[in-house]
């Protein structure tokens, strides 16, 4: 056998329940079952990397025949890497409400189809709605003597409404995703909340786009901090030199009072009791008091960059570990919601996110709100559409003038090296001075 420096095994045995309901019309209900495993050998140089559907991992001799074939890859790799040492140790997983797995799909399609019919409100004229659950029951060992297995269950679902009248067409959207249970009933409420939205923003005025004070509210907050600040915080981008962020530890990049965390162990989305590495998670405060503490690293990025710990390694089902975000957050200030508006004066208040674009490496973004209310004397005043916020990273962590007490998460998926984990991200309103606002009025 090649040289053998280390090896872990992660498998990952499963199911995935999707119901998807257009317009009414129920056009997909089941569940699909996945049992895959990733082999990882580090031999003399790199890693030797191998999946497979099926893997007894309690069978030596398997075992054993895995890791030879993989030490045969990574015989072949010529970049020398090296882990850094770290700690071990399992968080129990929140235990679960209601068992997703005790509610029958028929009455998750009725439910779903409960939510997709409250968003068919007067004026919408098209909805949709999507449940999605995932079970995963992993196991790891390597050749350390660690082990750890646990299981992890997850619930939620999206809904979609579309307004339109005279040639103008604008939409509304909600969604919930927990990790503590079944999560469709008694939803209703937020299909309805989309229908409403979409309806009210066919009269909604377009902004007038410029540089004025701006109001972000804790989901455009967080979507913000996720993707501005925690990808250019990951120490795989670090050491690419594509990020930002890379050779600025110690720096002030905030404001005063700015505290940014990515935290695994939080009962959020993006839990996770031990990261894909084995490795124990812990609160890792990327910003502390507006200095620049820490990065997000696995094994091999902290021993490459440094400044930081480990434990932020984390790969879908079927795929190796790479360094990611689990719940990431802006922690809470001291001004209170209105004391917010009240100091914004004559501004803009931004709500909800419908994506856009960053570049980690250049330090630059831009988000399209959902929708936004004017701020006229201290006061929210008429609603306004088509808004975005754009900017350079670190002039606008920089700029926020005030932060709320307010933190509320958000569910959702992030996509990077091909493979969507579970995330959540949040902050509290802030308040950002001298704010790039992108809007087509006159």
């Amino acid at each position: 056998m090649a040289e053998v420096r280390y090896y872990d095994i992660r498998c990952v045995r499963g199911e995935i329940t999707l119901v998807d309901i257009d317009n009414g019309v129920i056009e997909s209900a089941g569940t699909s079952f996945f049992d895959k495993a990733v082999i990882r050998v580090l031999g003399s140089k790199g890693w030797g990397i191998l999946t497979r559907d099926h893997v007894d991992i309690d069978s030596k001799r398997e075992v054993e025949s895995l890791v030879e074939a993989a030490s045969r890859l990574a015989a072949v790799t010529e970049d020398h890497l090296d882990l850094a040492d770290a700690p071990r140790g399992v968080l129990p997983v929140p235990p679960l409400g209601e068992d997703p797995r005790d509610v029958d799909l028929e009455e998750k399609t009725r439910l779903l189809a409960g939510i997709e019919g409250a968003a068919r409100v007067a004026g919408v004229g098209n909805t949709r709605a999507r449940y999605t659950e995932g079970i995963d029951a992993v196991r790891f060992l390597d050749s350390s003597g660690n082990e750890y297995s646990y299981e992890a269950v997850r619930s939620g679902f999206s809904v979609v409404a579309i307004a339109s009248r005279n040639g103008v067409m604008q939409m509304g959207s909600e969604r919930d995703h927990i990790t503590t249970g079944f999560n469709l009933r008694n939803k209703q409420d937020l299909g309805r909340k989309a229908g409403e939205v979409a309806v009210s923003l066919l009269d909604a005025k377009l902004p007038k786009g410029g540089t004025k004070r701006a109001v972000l509210d804790p989901e455009l907050a967080g979507v913000f901090t996720h993707e501005a600040v925690g990808h250019a915080s990951e120490g795989d981008l670090v050491r690419e030199g594509a990020s930002v962020l890379g050779g600025k530890i110690g720096e002030r990049i905030g404001c005063p009072g700015l505290v940014i965390v990515d935290d695994p162990s939080l009962p959020e989305f993006g839990f996770m009791p031990v990261d894909a590495e084995g490795v124990a998670v812990e609160r890792t405060e990327i910003i502390r008091d507006g200095i620049l503490s820490s990065y997000l690293h696995n094994r091999e990025t902290l021993v490459a960059v440094g400044n930081g710990i480990p434990g932020h390694a984390r790969a879908e089902h079927g795929a190796p570990p790479i360094v990611r975000m689990s719940n990431t957050f802006i922690e809470n200030g001291d001004a209170a919601y209105d004391e917010i508006l009240e100091e914004c004066r004559d501004g803009i208040l931004l709500i909800g996110s419908r994506g856009g674009q960053v570049d980690p490496g250049r330090g630059v973004f831009q988000f399209n709100a959902e929708y936004g209310y004017l701020i006229e004397g201290g006061e929210k005043a008429g609603m306004v559409r088509d808004v975005s916020l754009s900017g350079e990273i670190l002039s606008t962590l920089h700029s926020i003038a005030l932060i709320g007490n307010d933190r509320k998460m958000s569910p959702g998926y992030c996509g990077k090296g091909g493979q969507s984990v579970p995330v959540s991200d949040g902050a509290p309103h802030l308040l950002l001075e001298n704010a790039t606002i992108g809007g087509r009025g006159e």
